[in-house]
């Protein structure tokens, strides 16, 4: 069985979950505590990885549960 840490976060399917509640990642960013919106962008292009302080804030804007992102 594959644990949590090492499942592949499905961006596409976050970005997918974040416009369809027409959220932007600038308001995404400022929730997270990201002075700029690049914040949240690096992660929805997989550049930075999503800390797990940082996944139960995004999970709460997205009305979601963590494992809804994989």
């Amino acid at each position: 069985m594959v644990s949590t840490a090492e499942k592949k976060i499905d961006w596409a399917k976050v970005r997918s979950m974040r416009e369809s509640l027409g959220i932007s990642q600038a308001f995404i960013s400022r929730r997270m505590g990201y002075k700029y919106s690049s914040g949240y962008s690096n992660l929805e292009k997989g550049v930075v990885r999503l800390s797990a302080e940082k996944a139960a804030i995004l999970a709460e804007i997205l009305h979601c549960k963590q494992e809804d992102f994989f």
